[in-house]
């Protein structure tokens, strides 16, 4: 088992955590790991296991909890293995997406001792594979408390800045029928893909929602993501299906995100396949300002979805904050700005000590 320093430079921490494997269900190294050094180096938290997740806390009686989550998982290695540093950069797999949050957090686990807040760090399995293998969700089941708090800071990639709550995502299904008939005698049938025509030419035209919200910005899109449909080179088709996939502004809820399309789309048969609902930014929260304070500059919001989500869900403001480029996730060519690394460790010490 690898030696992890928690209180030293949480780049060289970075760079040994994404030096475990540590794809999608395949978190036990590095959880033993992880837990081992905190019940070594970090005496003033109680620590527990919860699968291939870890968990540690503070109970000092503090009028207020911050829980800082981040997921110990990665995609499948894209040939970015093994992890190389250069002067300013950190390349590899997982640095980006999240060894370096990781790193932060635990350096914080180690170092901030007496904190203004009560704390809890949830090192969690299983993020980048399917919702229902979350270890989130199955946390929140068997160990609800440990979830529980005033504020939650996910140290996904943020760039260093602090994004916002985050959008909301749909999928609905537009199926058509038709009748089938030789591709000859074409005026026999009814072409199923044809049906979906005005769908997707309304998708060309259609003007997507920007909302301010405590000051940042969301923007919502509608895109097709996906065409079905056909039976052989010489036949009519007889169905076809178009998948839409939604962004929506946390304002709105995954019952009116399903309304707004059922309105885009009326006359078609639509089914909604999967959603999951957005977070509202909650800036006004005290912890939330304290955090906007510490950090510097104006929040922005998340355009896209993660699990703070999950926070919100549960009744708590939440935020992404955490070093790393996002579009650079799940890509051969990730790395980390090591200033970024730094940079966090520095604003979340800061923001968290008495």
């Amino acid at each position: 088992m690898r030696k992890l320093d928690l209180a030293g430079d949480p780049v060289d921490l970075t760079a040994t955590l994404a030096g475990i494997p540590s794809e999608s269900g395949e978190e036990a190294e590095l959880a033993a790991t992880v837990e081992v050094a905190l019940r070594e180096q970090a005496g003033h938290l109680t620590v527990t296991r919860s699968g291939n997740a870890v968990l540690a806390r503070t109970s000092l009686g503090r009028p207020s909890r911050v829980v800082l989550a981040g997921h110990l998982d990665t995609v499948p290695v894209n040939d970015n293995l093994p992890v190389r540093r250069d002067e300013e950069h950190l390349h590899g797999l997982g640095t980006c997406d999240m060894k370096g949050g990781d790193a932060v957090m635990l350096h914080v686990a180690a170092t901030v001792t007496e904190p203004r807040h009560d704390l809890t760090f949830v090192f969690y399995d299983c993020e980048e594979i399917e919702a229902a293998r979350n270890g989130l969700g199955r946390i929140e089941r068997e160990l609800p408390d440990w979830l529980a708090g005033d504020l939650a800071i996910v140290c996904e990639p943020s760039g260093a800045v602090v994004e916002a709550g985050c959008q909301g995502t749909m999928r609905v299904e537009l199926r058509t029928s038709g009748t089938r008939a030789h591709t000859a005698r074409a005026w026999m049938g009814v072409n199923a893909i044809h049906a979906l025509g005005d769908a997707i030419a309304g998708l060309g035209s259609y003007e997507p929602r920007t909302v301010a919200i405590d000051g940042c910005t969301y923007r919502e899109g509608l895109q097709a993501v996906r065409v079905a449909g056909g039976v052989s080179g010489n036949v009519v088709p007889d169905e076809a299906v178009l998948t839409v996939n939604h962004r929506f502004a946390p304002d709105r809820s995954p019952a009116d995100a399903e309304a707004h399309l059922r309105d885009v789309f009326a006359g078609y048969d639509l089914t909604v396949t999967d959603v999951a609902a957005g977070a509202l930014p909650g800036l006004s929260a005290p912890a939330a300002a304290e955090l906007v304070t510490a950090a510097g500059g104006d929040p922005v919001a998340k355009l896209g979805w993660t699990d703070v989500a999950r926070f919100a869900a549960l009744g708590m403001p939440a935020v992404n904050f955490g070093p790393g480029d996002p579009t650079l996730a799940h890509t051969r060519q990730e790395h980390v700005p090591i200033a970024q690394i730094h940079r966090c460790a520095e604003v979340l010490g800061r923001f968290l000590s008495a």
